[in-house]
């Protein structure tokens, strides 16, 4: 019985979104269930995906806030 945690941050994929969408998640269920099923012959009704959203403030990324790390990257694509 595989179950597998998906953590992403709590934003939406259109600006006018703060979360992920209900059919998103669905689709994210589906699509890591399928892929468990194909590679390691994981029935579909024996796997469970948990997915976690996470506030942007708790989640960090080369030794930075998010936040912050993506402005930088914005500055020294720029560049």
């Amino acid at each position: 019985m595989p179950i597998v945690t998906v953590q992403v941050t709590r934003e939406g994929s259109a600006p006018s979104r703060n979360s992920v969408t209900a059919e998103e998640k669905a689709a994210i269920i589906k699509g890591v269930s399928e892929v468990l099923l194909n590679v390691l012959n994981k029935p579909l009704e024996s796997t469970y995906v948990v997915i976690e959203e996470v506030d942007l403030d708790n989640w960090g990324w080369g030794g930075l806030p998010t936040v912050q790390y993506r402005q930088q990257r914005a500055k020294a694509a720029q560049s």
